[in-house]
């Protein structure tokens, strides 16, 4: 009954892939959508039902369908892992991902490849799905790789237009040298314990002494790096606030449920090896927090409305990579659920305000929306104040629970979170204030034609709100259902913060810096009703952030220059002499053709003059040889 659960599970949404790949267009949109959002639905209602199995009995439960690889003493099952951790991711992938495609249906209608559309989200959601089932490194690096062709299928959906093509190839490309991290952990790995399986690889972690311990750091920090590419941390973080480039749906799928909290998820499930690599640990509490700030000081001054949300998941996840590397991975699994919550909601909203406004994304272009749509004002003003990190949205708790881990591990580790955070709060209602309050400042056309979403695209934001807002109680101090639920886990069970006077202060002081941003914002945009400057206008260290760093720029000098260089060199210097080379003995061959034709020209008085010198030859030879 299990093993036909998971089968399930992960084969519906594919066969909703195959289905719309081969019968999308002449079943129509309306049932193509339909059969999209039913087959991630189904596996939402089968996630649901063995979550409930897992919950009660305590028990996880391990399918192994057959052996896959065996050479030696390596041996490798293609399995499914179903325990606390993966049935959880799976609730809120399939959960949202339903939703998203509900989102889409109405969305994407006047797209002429809807069903193209649909049957490559729900290729995203079966390879996300296998990657968080996988029993073993070798499984989930086939979802892993997966969801990598996905985003790029997707970023690039409209592929028409050039700037989005490049997106998705940044976004593959970028993903690959991440990527190439971890199979060289997963190489080290194998090599080293003959196994990737999962709960083979703790028990000989935990007591095996054989294995040299720089090879358990080298692997922990190759494993990270495959992290760093997929969950957009420094320095692979550039791709993520240009896959925006795709339909809206796609970067709330990818922003909020599915790729980027793989590395999270790739970490977590991983702890074992982590936490025996302490200096591995404090790299990725380092770089998560530098993440976490310079992803927020750029977010301050986009003028693009998924630009804004898109520099928001990268802090965001800057922030869950400090939660781990602090040890603390019930905290940054937390951080992951809410924030897939509320940043669903505010990308979905975004497209709500994108679709009214017939593509227009920047938010000078905005304003007044919120008495023409009050549901996306509303569900997005929930949201904000959630990721803002107000009291006692869901937002509030999983990140205070991350500054107060911070402080207890690293107090400069806690200002730089602080300072990210009170930031986020700042640009998440500089974008509220420019997007929904004073004048619309768009054209006239723009203004007569602005109205509320249709409820397919209301009705998920609602949900979401809902959501972002009660989300928290599932982990509340003296209260913390999720800490329980995944203490199975994980080898140290995480310390709970006892709420003395120093863990009041800190929630004070969270709170009192999510009030100060949004009071920022309000007293520039909303009351005295400043405007962003004009791409021309902007300059000084205000240009350098909104020209992110030069981030790019660098990377354009430092490699796709040179390898471009490299070549051209190799096109039309290496390529042409080892062209030359062989077209030089096809050109001798054809030559030496054309001379043998010239004996092969029917005279029989020819041939039989050549029989007779091949017998006298073998004759001569017969008798020489005697």
């Amino acid at each position: 009954m299990d093993t036909t659960l998971a089968l399930v599970l992960v084969l519906a949404p594919f066969a909703g892939f195959l289905i719309n790949v081969f019968f999308g267009k002449t079943l129509g949109k309306s049932v193509s959508g339909t059969i999209g959002t039913l087959s991630v639905a189904v596996s939402f209602v089968v996630s649901l039902m063995l979550f409930m199995q897992v919950n009660a009995t305590k028990t996880p439960i391990q399918i192994a369908l057959f052996d896959w690889i065996q050479v030696g003493n390596f041996k490798v099952d293609f399995g499914f892992l179903l325990d606390q951790l993966s049935l959880l991711w799976l609730l809120f992938v399939t959960g949202i991902g339903s939703l998203i495609h509900l989102y889409s249906i109405s969305y994407m209608h006047d797209d002429e490849k809807m069903h193209t559309f649909f049957a490559y989200l729900n290729l995203f959601v079966f390879f996300m799905i296998t990657l968080v089932v996988g029993s073993n490194l070798l499984i989930m690096f086939i979802g892993w790789e997966g969801v990598g062709l996905c985003s790029y299928l997707l970023i690039g959906f409209w592929y028409k237009n050039q700037e989005y093509n490049d997106a998705a190839k940044k976004a593959f490309i970028m993903n690959r040298i991440g990527d190439l991290g971890l199979l060289i952990g997963i190489f080290i790995l194998g090599a080293a314990f003959s196994t990737v399986d999962f709960a083979t690889l703790k028990t000989a972690l935990e007591t095996s002494n054989s294995v040299n311990p720089n090879w358990i750091v080298l692997a922990a920090l190759a494993l990270f790096i495959g992290a760093c590419g997929k969950s957009a941390q420094i320095p692979l973080y550039t791709w993520l606030p240009d896959a925006m480039a795709g339909p809206t749906p796609v970067s709330a799928l990818i922003h909020a449920a599915t790729m980027v909290t793989a590395g999270i998820f790739m970490v977590t499930r991983m702890n074992f090896l982590f936490s025996l690599t302490p200096e591995v640990q404090t790299i990725i509490a380092v770089i998560g927090a530098a993440t976490a700030l310079v992803a927020a000081t750029i977010a301050l001054v986009q003028n693009d409305i998924k630009k804004v949300l898109a520099y928001s998941t990268v802090s965001q996840l800057g922030l869950m990579f400090l939660a781990l590397g602090c040890g603390a991975y019930q905290v940054a699994v937390f951080h992951v659920i809410t924030h897939a919550f509320f940043k669903a909601c505010l990308f979905l909203g975004s497209g709500s305000v994108i679709h009214a406004l017939h593509g227009e994304q920047d938010m000078r272009r905005m304003g007044g929306l919120k008495k023409v749509m009050p549901i996306t004002y509303i569900t997005m003003l929930i949201s904000s104040l959630a990721i803002s990190g107000i009291f006692p949205l869901a937002g509030f708790w999983s990140k205070d629970e991350i500054l107060m881990t911070a402080f207890h591990h690293n107090i400069a580790l806690w200002v730089i979170g602080s300072i990210a955070s009170i930031m986020t709060a700042f640009y998440m209602f500089r974008l509220m204030f420019l997007t929904f309050w004073k004048d619309f400042r768009g054209t006239e056309e723009q203004k007569h034609h602005l109205h509320e979403s249709p409820k397919l695209i209301t009705i998920p934001l609602i949900i979401l709100a809902i959501l972002a807002a009660i989300g928290g109680a599932i982990n509340l101090p003296g209260n913390a259902w999720l800490n329980h639920y995944l203490a199975p886990l994980f080898s140290v069970a995480h310390q709970e913060h006892v709420l003395g006077t120093t863990e009041y202060m800190l929630m004070g002081i969270a709170l009192a810096g999510g009030i100060i941003g949004i009071a920022i914002a309000y007293m520039k945009y909303a009351k005295q009703g400043q405007l962003p400057e004009e791409d021309a206008q902007i300059t000084g260290f205000s240009k350098v952030l909104y020209d992110k760093y030069y981030v790019d720029e660098v990377y354009e000098f430092l490699f796709v220059k040179p390898i471009n260089a490299l070549s051209r060199f190799f096109r039309d210097y290496i390529e042409t002499a080892v062209s030359g080379f062989v077209f030089g003995l096809g050109k001798a061959t054809m030559v030496l053709g054309a001379q043998g034709r010239k004996v092969q020209n029917g005279n029989i008085g020819l041939y039989l003059f050549f029989f007779v010198l091949g017998v006298i030859a073998i004759i001569s030879y017969l008798f020489l040889a005697q």
